[in-house]
């Protein structure tokens, strides 16, 4: 069997969905502390709500805030990769947004390091998910 992809076909990553304990916590803390922008914030009935956040001018992914709906679910909250980083914030200005976030209490796993591929640090979410803030080398 062969699988022939069109060339006329793009894909991109839209959304990722990120597990939450609570959908308007959740959005303070992505718009407020992480001064990312809501994109949309949908009713969908029965407690469900379509939610999605991405940083300000961004075209690329963004988050889509899903509720967590059982308690398999509820024990991913804060470490949906098992500890690893789970998202990797590119920055055009490390310092401008290390400082921001430092000013809205984010906590951060040690200090900025230069490595090869840029200037990073480790920051958790609300949750405890681990991110990279990271300003790429150029």
């Amino acid at each position: 069997m062969s699988f022939e992809i069109d060339e006329r076909m793009k894909q991109n990553i839209a959304r990722i969905c990120l597990l939450v304990r609570d959908y308007n916590e959740a959005i303070d803390f992505y718009t407020l502390k992480l001064d990312f922008d809501l994109l949309e914030d949908t009713d969908l009935g029965n407690g469900k709500r379509w939610v999605v956040v991405r940083p300000k001018k961004s075209n690329d992914a963004a988050l889509l805030l899903a509720k967590a709906g059982n308690d398999r679910e509820s024990k991913c909250i804060g470490n949906q990769t098992g500890g690893r980083v789970f998202m990797f914030l590119y920055t055009d200005d490390f310092y401008r947004d290390y400082n921001l976030y430092k000013e809205h209490g984010i906590v951060f796993h040690g200090e900025p390091r230069k490595e090869v591929y840029g200037t990073v640090a480790v920051f958790e979410d609300l949750y405890g998910n681990k991110w990279d803030l990271l300003e790429p080398s150029l």
